[in-house]
């Protein structure tokens, strides 16, 4: 499942992975596998590493529940890659699209069930950008190095 491949950019290794999976909830283990996996190496704490395999995990539910209506027959991609100063998490579905600012997030000190996602994903994330795209979207999550 799991896709590997290494580019040589200005003398330095740069790490890149992907990997299409259907959208059945039980490929998610083995994407959490892949997206720790590609994380190994990095200088991230224990709770960084965790929690970005999280909202990994939080964003492809979410394109489960929202974008694909619960159908597990569709397609995501994840695309990893290294860069000079971030590594970075490509989301990419077919499914329905929701305008970026119709997502309704929440803080996590409210006590209600739902929204929580957004959350977590903006909390493992230094940046999260949605973009739409003629089919689907794809959803852009960047991890600073430094």
């Amino acid at each position: 499942m799991c896709i590997s491949n290494l580019l040589s950019f200005d003398s330095k290794l740069m790490k890149k992975k992907t990997i299409e999976f259907a959208s059945h909830t039980g490929n998610l283990a083995l994407m959490r596998n892949c997206v720790r996996d590609f994380l190994n190496g990095y200088p991230f704490s224990d709770r960084e590493r965790l929690l970005m395999v999280l909202g990994v995990d939080e964003a492809c539910t979410n394109i489960i529940r929202h974008a694909y209506k619960l159908r597990d027959d569709r397609f995501i991609a994840l695309h990893m890659e290294e860069s000079r100063r971030c590594i970075r998490m490509r989301l990419r579905d077919y499914g329905h699209q929701v305008e970026p600012h119709e997502m309704k997030g929440r803080t996590g000190n409210m006590l209600k069930p739902g929204g929580l996602g957004l959350f977590l994903i903006r909390t493992a994330f230094d940046g999260v950008d949605y973009v739409l795209k003629r089919h689907g979207t794809e959803l852009v999550l960047t991890k600073n190095l430094e």
